[in-house]
Parts: structure tokens; C-alpha cells; sequence
């Protein structure tokens, strides 16, 4: 495919049956995409924040990828910001055409903007073309970002599910002191 301009502007709310189908087409798992009313109001909460940016790379005006900015302390012990970037996502078909480049281009141009000296790329540790397209472009390893659902880690840091490991290892036990009696006995028998 050719390379084509590459327009870059923020989302729009028009903009989400594109978004979507960019999501759907990206290969991530960690979360599913939501319906498109929910996306509409997310995209609305992120045009309403000063420090949040959804931008769109169109072709055409169809929406071809993507990048997500936040401003926000570097760490919850600094008080110098960065921009973090995430959710960087191109349709397959136009993948290495230069666009991921220029959306980090543009969020690059919206740190300095704001005076802000760092940028975070937040990836799938999967991704192992993106995570050496970034290392290509400076960014080094500083974290590693895990994720579940609230329900799921409260199964596994609730008592039940300390006490129900405690049954286990208490019946495992009982079973290991039985089959040594056992062994006991046979051995009995046979003398």
C-alpha cells in the first residue's frame, strides 16, 4: 500500500464506530471493547479533561490508528509530569506506513507544549514489534503494568480463599497420614 497523508486530529464522538473497529482489529485481549454509547461518553470525559487526549490518525476519514495521552506525575513521588501514552494502534493493513510515528510525533509536540520533559509508553508485553519500535525511538523498560478485574482479586485476597488453602493442605494431611497407616499395615501383613 502506498503511503498516504496521515491526518491527525482528537477524537470526535463520530469518530467511535472507527475507534471500535481499530480496537476490535488490534488483537488485544486484555479487555473488551464496550458498546458504543459507553465509548461516546469516554471519549466525551477525555475531551473534557485539560491533561487527556484521544488522538486519531485518519486516511480517507476512516480512523487508521491511534495513540491515547495522559499528563500525570512521572511517579507518585515526583511532582514533574509526563505524558503517558498508551493504546497506540494501527489497523494491520496499514501498519509500517509511518503512523505510529507520527502520532508519537504529535504527542511528543504536545509534552513540549506543555513543558513537560519525559514521556511513558504504556504496551502489551506481547508486543514484541512495538516494544522494539519503541526501544528504537529511546524508550527503555520501567515497568511492567499487570491487570484484572476488581471481582477476580478479591476471590484470591479474600479469608475464604486463605482458609479453603488451609482445608486443602490439612486434608493433603489427612490423605499423607493415611497412606502412611496404610503402608503400615501392609507391611505388617507381610511379616
Amino acid at each position: 500500500m502506498a503511503r498516504c497523508a496521515l491526518e491527525i486530529r482528537d477524537a470526535r464522538p463520530e469518530d467511535v464506530t472507527g475507534l471500535l473497529h481499530l480496537w476490535s482489529q488490534s488483537g488485544r485481549n486484555e479487555a473488551t471493547p464496550r458498546p458504543p454509547d459507553e465509548a461516546t461518553r469516554a471519549l466525551a470525559q477525555i475531551a473534557a479533561d485539560p491533561d487527556e487526549r484521544m488522538l486519531v490518525g485518519l486516511v480517507d476519514d476512516q480512523v487508521v490508528a491511534a495513540l491515547h495521552l495522559r499528563r500525570s506525575p512521572l511517579s507518585p513521588l515526583h511532582t514533574e509530569t509526563a505524558v503517558h501514552t498508551s493504546y497506540l494502534l494501527v489497523l494491520p493493513e496499514h501498519r509500517r506506513h509511518g503512523y505510529a510515528r507520527a502520532l508519537l510525533d504529535a504527542a511528543l509536540s504536545w509534552a513540549e507544549e506543555k513543558d513537560v520533559t519525559h514521556i511513558t509508553a504504556i504496551t502489551t508485553s506481547n508486543s514484541r514489534d512495538t516494544n522494539r519500535f519503541l526501544a528504537r525511538l529511546g524508550l527503555g523498560t520501567a515497568a511492567t503494568i499487570r491487570i484484572a478485574t476488581t471481582a477476580t482479586m478479591r476471590r484470591k485476597l479474600t479469608p475464604d480463599v486463605i482458609r479453603s488453602q488451609e482445608a486443602r493442605r490439612q486434608l493433603g494431611r489427612v490423605l499423607a497420614q493415611r497412606r502412611s497407616i496404610q503402608r503400615r499395615l501392609g507391611e505388617a501383613r507381610q511379616e
